[in-house]
């Protein structure tokens, strides 16, 4: 039963992904659902990374001492001020890294 519904669905994933990839195909999508569309990437992001975020041994940590907190909000300024993935990552990192060795 697994196998068939990742078959399925790996089926389902191509599918879309031709229909719209495929240029001469007679798919195009419409200003209002390509605006509508433009959400769901930051949408996913945000549902991938808050767990990650505020969970730890099933609970939520909102502390300070929270290095993932840290390491975030370094991110955040980063991207914000350089507008450039290396140093938002290279930042998120180092603060993320700084947090946890310290224990802040």
């Amino acid at each position: 039963m697994t196998v068939l519904t990742i078959l399925l669905l790996a089926c389902i994933t191509f599918g879309t992904r031709y229909l719209f990839l495929e240029g001469r195909l007679p798919v195009r999508l419409g200003s209002n659902i390509k605006l509508f569309l433009s959400y769901s990437g930051p949408a996913v992001l945000t549902a991938i990374t808050m767990p990650i975020l505020f969970v730890h041994k099933h609970q939520l940590d909102t502390a300070v001492s929270n290095p993932y907190l840290w390491g975030a909000l370094a991110a955040i300024a980063a991207a914000y001020k350089t507008a450039n993935i290396y140093w938002t990552v290279g930042l998120g990192i180092l603060a993320f890294t700084a947090a946890s060795y310290l224990n802040l």
